[in-house]
């Protein structure tokens, strides 16, 4: 993959009067790091943007401010506008490339599960992305999951059913699933949970209407010692 490279200047203006850069296709960011001096930065809303979508959280971009030297980072946190879903503020991390770092990677899911197609099953995803453990330099932008491994009904996939990247380790546990092929519920297993719902809502209900009658009674009880 050819490296992801961004452009960006040292920021001197800060608090509301930021709203400045916006106006100008800018958006103010900070780049840090362990060990690192924190940095103000404005970035290209666009280039920025389009740098996102290539790199997501887990992928290297080379970074160079104004004319100091090209360092690596990562998108750590990117804050969106809640009323217009624009993004308004960006978090890099410089990544030093001979530490261990965690960073998540997005699951990306391929093919087509014969147990839905075949058994009518429900597909379950209870993962987007995973977090590892690794160098910089063996980061990837995401990892497959192969659907086609659901073949039974109730089948499922866990991180440790995963093919491990080279140089990669899941912090995620090995017993943690990722997707399933549900059996489906019928139509009377279904009304027979609503029935129990129903029942239950009416148990709770009586419950505590003996415990309020208990109360009035002791309370009344009371009074007539008074």
């Amino acid at each position: 993959m050819e490296a992801l490279k961004l452009e960006a200047k040292t920021r001197v203006i800060k608090g509301k009067q930021v709203k400045q850069l916006r106006t100008l296709g800018q958006i103010p960011a900070v780049v840090y790091g362990h060990g690192i001096a924190s940095q103000d930065i404005s970035l290209d809303l666009r280039a920025f943007e389009k740098v996102l979508r290539q790199a997501g959280e887990s992928s290297l971009i080379d970074l160079a401010v104004g004319d100091a030297a090209v360092v690596k980072v990562l998108v750590h946190d990117v804050q969106h506008d809640p009323l217009r879903s624009t993004i308004i503020h960006a978090d890099l991390r410089q990544v030093n490339m001979k530490e261990k770092l965690e960073a998540n990677v997005t699951l990306k899911f391929v093919g087509e599960a014969p147990a839905v197609k075949a058994l009518g099953a429900i597909l379950l995803r209870n993962m987007d992305t995973v977090t590892v453990r690794c160098l910089p330099q063996y980061l990837v932008h995401e990892i497959e999951v192969d659907l086609s491994n659901l073949k039974n009904l109730d089948d499922q996939i866990t991180i440790g059913s995963l093919v491990l990247p080279e140089g990669m380790e899941f912090v995620n546990g090995a017993e943690e699933v990722i997707a399933i092929a549900q059996t489906p519920i019928s139509e009377e297993e279904l009304a027979a949970l609503d029935t129990k719902a129903v029942g239950d809502v009416t148990a709770v209900k009586a419950a505590n209407e003996e415990k309020k009658a208990e109360r009035d009674a002791a309370a009344a009880a009371q009074e007539k010692k008074v």
